[in-house]
């Protein structure tokens, strides 16, 4: 069965001077696939499109996008699909061509094999000492460049710990490097803002617009250390795993709490 498709061709092969792979010039969204069909798709497509028009890259047709993604996803009854999207192939030089003809790659993957408990008995999770850096020109986007998460995440092998947060060069709490973060204090969702830098992740809007829904009141703000510590409940989110209670974190235990529970509950990860 098809398994990657790259500009709706079966192959494995990428032009050596794609931009891409040359300049991490482009985007990449990630989505659960569930009963055959890829989960929260409008909204990762409004990511992609958004991504695209910060970055200046022409988004491909909603509809021949969503044929390749449905071809990969046919049949499947748990995975993961990869979008990726880039500017193309350019020759040497940072300057982008004029009229860029972009390369769309989809790939499907196995479900990660993390322990089911994970989503109920929750994670252990540490704090990261790669920071990120501040540049309000990227911040929220699901970009190629991935080098501070691919360094932070190398800071520790210990299969005990599930994550690590990052903080930005200022010393803000920012998101995991897989995840976004969100704290509960006294009844309020609080998770950090994303003006300089962090990716907005897909899970992370649904679980703010069901908090919403629900009466629950969201704050987006700066969070530090202190934040964290002094928090009733801690957890995590992305499109693949959902949402994953923090029970340990520097030395301080939680425990998944009535909130983090009732918006587990309440967030389906399918539901367009």
């Amino acid at each position: 069965m098809v398994s990657t498709l790259i500009n709706g061709i079966e192959t494995l092969d990428i032009d050596a001077q794609d931009r891409g792979f040359q300049y991490g010039d482009g985007l990449f969204e990630t989505l659960r696939i569930r009963a055959g069909r890829p989960c929260l798709w409008s909204l990762h497509l409004a990511r992609l499109a958004h991504g695209c028009g910060r970055l200046g890259l022409p988004m491909p047709d909603e509809i021949l996008l969503r044929g390749e993604a449905d071809r990969l996803c046919r049949g499947e009854a748990d995975g993961v699909l990869k979008i990726v999207l880039t500017r193309g192939s350019g020759g040497r030089g940072y300057r982008p061509p004029e009229n860029p003809t972009p390369t769309r790659l989809l790939a499907r993957f196995p479900v990660p094999d993390h322990p089911p408990e994970n989503r109920t008995q929750g994670v252990a999770v540490r704090i990261c000492d790669t920071r990120l850096g501040l540049n309000p020109a990227l911040a929220g986007l699901k970009h190629l460049n991935r080098l501070e998460q691919v360094l932070a995440r190398a800071e520790w092998c210990d299969i005990d710990i599930a994550e690590g947060l990052m903080q930005d060069i200022e010393g803000n709490i920012i998101e995991g490097t897989m995840s976004n973060l969100f704290v509960v204090q006294a009844g309020i969702l609080r998770t950090p803002e994303l003006s300089c830098c962090g990716v907005a992740g897909v899970m992370r809007a649904r679980v703010m617009a069901e908090a919403g829904a629900l009466g629950i009141p969201v704050d987006e703000s700066r969070l530090g250390l202190h934040d964290l510590t002094a928090a009733d409940e801690l957890f995590l989110t992305n499109s693949v795993i959902g949402i994953w209670p923090v029970r340990r974190l520097a030395g301080r235990d939680y425990a998944p709490g009535p909130l983090t529970t009732h918006l587990a509950a309440a967030v389906d990860m399918c539901n367009d």
